[in-house]
């Protein structure tokens, strides 16, 4: 049974690649939001495997959002991605209960399998 995911990211134009690029790798995108309200009410409603969540919607902070579906969604991996780098602040990535973080422009190199492993 594939990984059933959420995407969360405030540009239809990104949501649509990402659709389309964990489609090809065998996950099941079984929601899309574009901001934090529509996301945790997303979360809560589908019970996703994962999420791939923007740290930068322009109407909220990924951050909190990734707090508040964990609390929803507690079985939920949640994957943090930008433009920006926040890889140096593990830390800050970490205390959201985000398994990671992950660079958008590696996005299509990445193995998402180290995020989201058997699931």
């Amino acid at each position: 049974m594939p990984v059933r995911v959420l995407v969360v990211d405030d540009h239809g134009q990104f949501r649509a690649l990402a659709r389309e690029l964990l489609a090809v790798r065998g996950y099941a995108v079984v929601g899309e939001a574009s901001c934090g309200e529509s996301a945790l009410a997303a979360a809560t409603r589908l019970q996703p495997d994962a999420v791939m969540l923007d740290v930068d919607l322009g109407s909220g902070n990924g951050l909190e959002v990734a707090r508040a579906v964990r609390g929803s969604c507690p079985c939920a991996a949640i994957l943090l991605v930008s433009i920006r780098d926040y890889g140096a602040c593990e830390e800050l990535v970490r205390g959201t209960g985000a398994v990671g973080f992950l660079l958008k422009s590696r996005l299509a190199s990445a193995n998402l399998d180290d995020y989201w492993p058997g699931r």
